[in-house]
């Protein structure tokens, strides 16, 4: 027996002088800079950071950079200032606890206390696309990102700096995956999956896992709120069936262009080959093991009021992840959910593991969520604009959350964790998670926009997609989408998008039956620099130039009844296009040469296409050649603005409309159109009066003139 104990003490020598050779070795590897990337390809937008953090907390300050949590991706709704992992443990009978984000006024902060993790390796990618530059055949989703971080530093390395308030570490090595898809039924949440290595000489006892938020949910784009004011409207709730909490706006001068919730979802552990989940316990109970359980809490920011209060140490942190607020608090009057609206934070957690043992790796996953509000609302008390959560409201999130688990548990249907073989959908021994049936791939489509038309291209690339469960090529048919003028002021450009046509195979019970006769091209159309070979054209006229459209082509499947799938449908986000009508280049130097010209004009105030900021105004320029420059005139002659268009490469950007309301990499414009935000070069705003512009064709060399007039 002794000897087995000295076997046992040798190992965790060997582990623990392993790992400080690891630490040594790979000094200069953990000065890995830090880096930031955010998911791009489904309608959820989450900034992910390889030093341990969620989020861009300068989201509310600068609406220019990359979201922190967006949802629908791009339209300013915002849901999370900070989020990140914590791991909690007794050693030797004391506590320990490592946190990569702790609720901070500004943030993460390099060395900063409660940021105690640092980044062990840069975020790489990879993705199951087949057309992506990331593409990889080890790829879970559409857009993973992988990423190492460690607590086993105490200072700051390469710096003689101590990390704040962290002398003792757990000595944790974390691998982390994070997979998103762009499938219309699965592009509104982010999985994360955490590695966990006990790389320390100690063995960690009664470990509790914990994801903390701080969720906010605001229209970063609206809301003229800062500070306090930001932060103070938000409410939350749990979701015990779904094992999750979730936050959401209940008032504010951006509530109308919210209504939005944020959710946290707990998903699994796989400890020694045990799942650990609190609706079957008996995996670990019938072992001796505790009850498998999620403790929800919640407090105010920078609170000392009992039980609302920010817990300051390791022993008040592991005491919230290790219990659970209990319901009749929650909703007491000043609870977070039926209480007053506050700057609440959260932490979701799940445990006890009963031991990790040093070198011993287990996972741990959770998931951010998304989901708009559904009608009707709730408002409390009656006639007050103060929203409440209700599961009507909720309908949305419910659903989310539970594709999301189905999305996770993968072939594991039993929730056990345990392999079945009737169960193995691609055959291959194993249980897998992350199993989604797939709609047809994206049709590689084409926009060509003119005056008053946009012309849609694709591809028949669809008609040979096998989904990966049926095995069997279920392609039914195409779907085009397209928004309305004005759609994108509400910032929902991509929820606002309607079904215009549908065309899909015939002799079935599915769709239309109305087959592709109409749109099928006698022979494949080919453009100048591109090899695709596109079967399909639809054309849209009677378009409004100047306007931003939304247009997006989908195809969608049989399903299978048989094993229950639905009919589904491709990426609503992959092929999307912001399609502008309007004047084809023109060439000055030929006889049929056409007028250039402004409009609207007179521009009275603002145009109906423009935002409510004053650098949100736009008028555009027409009948311009392919290459030109613009000059803008006072009526007297004093230049106030240059302009330089190219039909090749210009997409709208340079300009605050586009930034706020538009997406220039997505953008296909009509080549003889320019937009101008009505702002000198010294970005001053043009007062009442009438201009004059000069444009000069640079092929021919042939100059236009014109004059405008700007009423205030």
């Amino acid at each position: 027996m002794a000897k087995v104990h000295i076997c046992k003490y040798m190992n965790r020598i060997v582990i623990f002088l392993f790992f400080i050779m690891f630490l040594v070795a790979n000094e200069s590897k953990a000065q890995v800079p830090s880096q930031s990337r955010y998911t791009t390809t489904g309608r959820i937008g989450l900034s992910v950071n390889n030093y341990g953090t969620y989020g861009r907390p300068t989201v509310r300050s600068n609406t220019q950079g990359p979201p922190s949590l967006a949802f629908p991706r791009g339209s300013g709704i915002e849901h999370l200032f900070e989020a990140g992992i914590w791991i909690g443990a007794l050693v030797d009978g004391q506590v320990r606890v490592s946190t990569s984000s702790v609720d901070a006024s500004s943030g993460y902060s390099t060395g900063g206390s409660g940021f105690e993790f640092t980044q062990l390796s840069s975020i790489k990618e990879r993705s199951k696309l087949p057309n992506s530059s990331s593409y990889s055949s080890s790829a879970i989703s559409h857009q993973d990102f992988m990423m190492t971080q460690t607590d086993s530093f105490v200072i700051i390395p390469g710096t003689s700096i101590p990390i704040s308030g962290h002398a003792n570490p757990l000595g944790a090595v974390m691998k982390l995956e994070t997979y998103a898809w762009n499938f219309p039924f699965a592009d509104f949440f982010v999985i994360c999956n955490y590695e966990i290595t006990n790389a320390s000489d100690k063995r960690w006892d009664s470990v509790f896992l914990g994801t903390f938020s701080d969720l906010v949910v605001r229209n970063v784009n609206v809301t003229r709120d800062a500070g306090t004011a930001f932060f103070n409207k938000g409410r939350n709730g749990i979701d015990p069936t779904y094992q999750s909490l979730f936050a959401y706006q209940s008032y504010g001068d951006d509530i109308e262009f919210t209504r939005s919730y944020a959710a946290i979802q707990f998903l699994g552990i796989d400890w020694r080959g045990m799942f650990f989940n609190p609706a079957k316990p008996d995996t670990f109970t019938s072992k001796g093991y505790p009850t498998p359980r999620v403790n929800y809490n919640f407090w105010n920011f920078n609170s000392v009021a009992v039980p609302w209060n920010t817990p300051g140490n390791d022993q008040e942190r592991y005491l919230k992840l290790a219990n659970s607020i209990d319901s009749t608090t929650l909703n007491q009057g000043d609870g977070p959910i039926n209480g007053i609206p506050a700057n609440w934070l959260q932490l979701l957690s799940a445990g006890p593991i009963v031991n990790v043992e040093p070198g011993e790796k287990f996972t741990f996953t959770f998931a951010f969520v998304c989901a708009k509000q559904k009608e009707p609302l709730s408002y409390l008390p009656v006639g007050s604009t103060n929203i409440i959560s209700t599961p009507d409201s909720r309908k949305e999130l419910t659903e989310n959350m539970k594709r999301t688990r189905a999305t996770y548990v993968g072939e594991d249907v039993n929730e056990n964790g345990r392999y079945a073989p009737e169960l193995d959908l691609n055959q291959n021994g194993k249980l897998d998670r992350y199993i989604l049936p797939e709609p047809p791939e994206s049709p590689l489509t084409k926009v060509v926009t003119s005056e008053g038309k946009i012309e849609v291209y694709w591809n028949n690339v669809a008609e040979y997609s096998v989904d990966p469960i049926s095995r069997t090529r279920d392609f039914e048919g195409y779907r085009i989408y397209r928004s309305n003028a004005g759609d994108d002021l509400g910032l929902k450009i991509i929820d606002e998008a309607n079904l215009i046509a549908q065309w899909d195979s015939v002799g079935n019970a599915i769709g239309f039956n109305n087959g592709f006769e109409l749109v099928k091209l006698p022979t494949p159309m080919v453009f100048e620099g591109d090899t695709t070979k596109y079967f399909y054209k639809y054309t849209m006229n009677n378009i409004a130039n100047g306007w931003q459209y939304l247009v997006v082509v989908t195809a969608f499947d049989k399903g299978d009844k048989k094993l229950g799938i639905p009919s589904l449908e491709s990426s609503f986000t992959q092929n999307e296009v912001r399609a502008f009508a309007g004047t084809t280049p023109n060439d000055f130097g030929s006889a049929n040469a056409k007028k250039v010209g402004v409009y609207p004009n007179p521009y009275n105030t603002s145009a109906a296409w423009d935002g409510t900021s004053s650098r949100n105004k736009k008028l555009y320029f027409y009948n311009l050649p392919a290459t030109c420059e613009i000059h803008i005139y006072t009526n007297s002659g004093d230049l106030l603005a240059t302009l330089t268009h190219n039909s090749e490469t210009y997409k709208g950007e340079g300009i605050a409309w586009t930034n706020s309301f538009g997406d220039a990499s997505k953008t296909t414009m009509s080549g003889g159109e320019h937009a101008w935000d009505i702002l000198s070069d010294s970005k001053t705003q043009l007062t009442t009066g009438v201009y004059l512009f000069t444009v000069k064709d640079l092929k021919s060399g042939e100059v236009q003139s014109g004059t405008f007039a700007l009423i205030k």
